[in-house]
C-alpha cells in the first residue's frame, strides 16, 4: 500500500467525520494527534519500524526517515486544516513558546506548494537571547536551536479563530549546547533512572527488561472566577493573586464545596475542556469541586513522564483559553485568595518496565516481593538523602504562601508509608515474619450495600510524599509550575540510589541475602524520613527538627540547594545538568523571584494610591459633612464620630505603611547582588506589603460595599 493511498484513506476518514455526524468520545480522543495509530496508517512499514527504534533509543534518527515522517505529518496536518507548523518548546519561563511557519513555499511561476522537510522537522532556530538563560546567552548572542523530541507525539492546536497549527514538541538548547529548557534535563533524567533501574532488575533476575520508564499522573487544581471581576482588579491581572481582600462572610468552613454538585456554568466549561483535551490525546479522566469555593480539580490517566509534562503544559494553557470563551478566568496561582485553601499539583510518580511491570506495585504479599522492596528502599534513601533538592523542585513564590498553611504539606520532606508497610520494614529489621493481610472487606452495616475491599493501609493527605498503593504522590508541587522540574529531580536522585544498589547486587554471591541486608540498612539509616501522622501539626514540626530533617521555608533558600557542590556532583555524574546549567537555573529562578515580588509590590502601591485611598478619603469627607450637619441640627453624632475616628486611624496607618513599602521596594531594587536582592524583597518588601494589607482589609470591612472600588471576595468566590 503506497503512502499516497494511506493519506487518501485517512483524509476520507476525516472528511466522513466532518460530515455533520457528532464524534463519540472514543472517536474524538486523539483526533488531533499524530499518534502511533496514525503513523501506522501513513508511514511505510520500514519507516514506521525505524522510527519506533529511534523512540526506544535503539538507534539514531536519519534524515531519510525524518523526510518520510515530515511529509506524512504535513499531509495529515493539512488534511485537518493546518496551514502552519511550530516547534513547541518549554523555556525556563515555565510557560511554552512557539514560532509559526507556513507550509507554503512560493514557486518561480508565481504558484505555491506545501512543503515540510525532514530538516525542518528535526531542527528549528528561535532567538535564544530573548529567553531567560542565567548568563548562558548574552543579549547580543541570539542563536539557539530546537530539536524534535520524537518520543512525544506531534499534535494540532485549534484556536478560537479557527486556525489550526501543527505543534512539534522540541527540546531547546543554546548555540553552545547547553539546555535552555525544561524538557532536555527531564529527558536526560529519564535516561539516567532507566539505565540504573535496568541494572538492578537484571541483577534480580529480570533479564528481559530493556527499559524502565518513569510515569506520572499530575492532578491539576485551579480556580475559576467571572472575567468581569478579574478585569476590575489590578492585582489579579498583574500577579495572578489578590494582594488585598477581607474574608468573605462564608468561606470553606461548611465543607460543602468539596465534591459538591457542579454548577451549570462550571459544568459547561469542564465539558468543553474535556473535549479540547481529548482531541489532543490528553486523558482527562476526573473532574470535581475542590475544597475552597470556586476551586476545582482535573486529573488525567498516567503517561510517561515526558509526555505527562507536555500534556500538563497543554492542560494549563487550555484551561485558560476555554475559561475565557465562557466569560471566566482560570487562576493557576498557588494562593490566589487568602483565608481559603490554595492550589497544588499532586504528582503521582512510579516506574514501569517495558515488560509491563510496575516496580512500585507491592502485590498481595509485598514481604515476598523482592523487586518492590528493593525499589522502595531506593526511593526512601533518595528522598531522605536529597530532601533539599526535592524541596527545590517544588519551590516558587506562590508555593511559599501555601506550604505549611494547614492546607498543604509543610516545607519539611517526609514519606508516608502507612501502618502495614511500616510494620513490614520494622519486622524485616528485627528478623520477624510479616503476615500478609490478604483480601479483607470493610463491613458497612447495611445489608443492601456491598462489602468493600479493604486496602492494606489508609491514605494521608497531609504528607508531602505519600505512598498510595502502587505509586508515590509528591503533593508539594506548585499548581502553576511545570512538572518537568520536580520529576527531573526525582528521577535523578532515585537513579543515584539505584546505581549504588546495582553495584552491590552485581558483586553479591547471594542476591536474596543482599536484598535483605539492603532493606535492613535502608530502614536503619533512613526511617527518620517516614512519618505516618498529621504533617499539619505543631508536634510534627518539633519532631522533624529532632530527627534532623531540613525545613527549608522559602524559595530562595531552596533554589540555593540546586547550585551547591552536592547538587553539581549529583547532576553532572548522571549527565542531567552540568555545573553551568545548574548555576544558570539558580540565577534565572532567583531573578524571577525578585521580579515576581517587585511586580506584586508595584501593583499594591498602584491599587492603594489610585483606588483604596481615594475611596476612603471620599468616604471620610462625606462622613465629616454628615457629622457637621447632625451637630448643626442638635442631633447625636456619636456613632458617626466613632466611625470616622476608626477609619481615619486606619487611613493614617495605611498611608505610613504605603510609604514604607515604597521605600523598601526602592532600596531592594538598588541592590546589585541577586541573592541579597532576593532576600531583601522577601524580608522587607513582602513583609511591608503584608502589613499594608492588614489596614486595607480592615478598611474594607468598615466602608459601605457600594463605595469599595474593587470586587470583594464574596463577589468573586460565590457569584456564578
Amino acid at each position: 500500500m503506497t503512502i499516497k493511498h494511506n493519506i487518501d484513506k485517512l483524509i476520507t476518514d476525516i472528511n466522513r467525520n466532518k460530515s455533520g455526524r457528532k464524534l463519540g468520545i472514543a472517536e474524538a480522543f486523539g483526533v488531533n494527534v499524530f499518534n502511533d495509530a496514525v503513523m501506522k496508517k501513513m508511514l511505510p512499514k520500514s519507516t514506521y519500524a525505524e522510527l519506533k527504534k529511534v523512540q526506544a533509543g535503539e538507534t539514531s534518527l536519519t534524515l531519510e526517515v525524518a523526510n518520510v515522517v515530515a511529509n506524512a505529518m504535513k499531509d495529515w496536518a493539512i488534511a485537518r486544516g493546518a496551514s502552519h507548523y511550530t516547534h513547541w518548546f518549554q523555556p525556563l519561563t515555565g510557560k511554552t513558546a512557539e514560532k509559526h511557519d507556513s507550509f507554503l513555499s512560493p514557486q518561480a511561476d508565481g504558484s505555491a506548494v506545501a512543503e515540510f522537510s525532514g530538516k525542518q522537522l528535526i531542527q528549528g532556530e528561535p532567538d535564544a537571547s530573548s529567553f531567560p538563560s542565567g548568563g548562558i546567552r548574552a543579549t547580543f548572542e541570539a542563536r539557539g536551536y530546537t530539536a524534535w523530541d520524537c518520543t512525544s507525539p506531534a499534535f494540532l492546536k485549534e484556536d478560537a479563530a479557527g486556525d489550526v497549527t501543527l505543534c512539534i514538541p522540541t527540546a531547546f538548547c543554546s548555540y553552545t549546547g547547553e539546555a535552555l529548557d525544561k524538557k532536555t534535563p527531564l529527558l536526560r533524567s529519564m535516561e539516567a533512572v532507566s539505565k540504573q533501574a535496568v541494572r538492578v532488575l537484571h541483577a534480580l533476575g529480570e533479564k528481559n527488561v530493556k527499559r524502565v520508564t518513569s510515569t506520572v499522573g499530575p492532578e491539576q487544581e485551579y480556580f475559576l472566577i467571572d472575567k468581569k471581576f478579574f478585569d476590575a482588579r489590578i492585582d489579579l491581572v498583574s500577579t495572578g493573586r489578590t494582594l488585598f481582600g477581607a474574608a468573605s462572610p462564608k468561606g470553606q468552613e461548611l465543607e460543602d464545596q468539596y465534591f459538591g454538585a457542579i454548577k451549570d456554568r462550571i459544568s459547561k466549561f469542564m465539558k468543553e475542556l474535556d473535549i479540547e483535551l481529548w482531541k489532543m490525546g490528553i486523558s482527562s479522566k476526573t473532574k470535581h469541586n475542590e475544597v475552597a469555593p470556586a476551586q476545582y480539580e482535573m486529573a488525567p490517566i498516567f503517561s510517561t513522564t515526558n509526555i505527562a509534562a507536555d500534556h500538563n503544559q497543554l492542560v494549563m494553557e487550555t484551561m485558560q483559553k476555554v475559561a475565557i470563551r465562557n466569560g471566566l478566568v482560570c487562576l493557576l496561582f498557588e494562593k490566589p485568595f487568602a483565608g481559603v485553601n490554595g492550589s497544588g499539583k499532586h504528582n503521582n510518580w512510579s516506574l514501569a518496565t517495558d515488560t509491563g511491570l510496575n516496580l512500585l506495585e507491592p502485590g498481595h504479599t509485598p514481604h515476598q516481593n523482592e523487586i518492590f522492596l528493593t525499589f522502595l528502599a531506593a526511593v526512601l534513601t533518595a528522598v531522605d538523602t536529597h530532601a533539599d533538592k526535592l524541596r527545590a523542585g517544588a519551590a516558587n513564590p506562590g508555593n511559599d504562601l501555601r506550604l505549611g498553611a494547614n492546607e498543604a504539606p509543610p516545607a519539611i520532606i517526609s514519606v508516608f508509608l502507612g501502618s502495614f508497610l511500616t510494620q513490614l520494614m520494622d519486622n524485616i529489621v528485627k528478623g520477624k515474619a510479616t503476615q500478609a493481610k490478604g483480601q479483607q472487606f470493610l463491613k458497612i452495616g447495611v445489608d443492601s450495600l456491598p462489602a468493600l475491599p479493604l486496602d492494606n493501609t489508609d491514605r494521608n493527605r497531609t504528607s508531602p510524599f505519600a505512598f498510595t498503593g502502587n505509586k508515590f504522590e509528591f503533593r508539594m508541587v506548585a499548581s502553576s509550575a511545570s512538572i518537568a522540574g520536580p520529576n527531573c529531580v526525582l528521577n535523578t536522585i532515585v537513579a543515584e540510589t539505584l546505581d549504588n544498589i546495582a553495584n552491590r547486587l552485581e558483586k553479591s554471591k547471594d542476591v536474596n541475602k543482599e536484598v535483605t541486608a539492603l532493606v535492613k540498612e535502608t530502614w536503619s539509616k533512613h526511617h527518620r524520613v517516614v512519618f505516618n501522622g498529621n504533617n499539619y501539626s505543631e508536634e510534627w514540626l518539633q519532631e522533624a527538627a529532632k530527627r534532623g530533617l531540613p525545613n527549608i521555608r522559602s524559595s530562595i533558600e531552596a533554589y540555593a540547594t540546586m547550585a551547591n557542590k552536592d547538587a553539581i556532583r549529583l547532576f553532572e555524574k548522571y549527565k542531567v545538568l552540568s555545573k553551568r546549567e545548574l548555576h544558570s537555573r539558580f540565577e534565572v529562578y532567583v531573578e524571577q523571584y525578585v521580579k515576581h515580588i517587585n511586580i506584586e509590590a508595584r501593583a499594591a502601591l498602584l491599587m492603594v494610591k489610585t483606588q483604596y485611598l481615594p475611596a476612603v478619603i471620599d468616604y471620610t469627607g462625606n462622613l465629616a459633612d454628615v457629622i457637621n450637619q447632625l451637630k448643626a441640627a442638635g442631633a447625636d453624632s456619636t456613632v458617626q464620630e466613632k466611625l470616622l475616628e476608626d477609619v481615619s486611624k486606619l487611613l493614617v496607618s495605611a498611608k505610613a505603611k504605603l510609604s514604607a513599602l515604597e521605600t523598601n521596594t526602592q532600596k531592594a531594587s538598588n541592590i546589585s547582588n541577586v541573592q541579597k536582592k532576593a532576600a531583601a524583597y522577601r524580608d522587607t518588601v513582602f513583609t511591608a506589603q503584608v502589613e499594608l494589607r492588614h489596614d486595607i482589609d480592615a478598611l474594607e470591612e468598615l466602608l459601605p460595599n457600594n463605595l469599595w472600588p474593587v470586587p470583594t471576595y464574596a463577589d468573586m468566590l460565590f457569584n456564578f
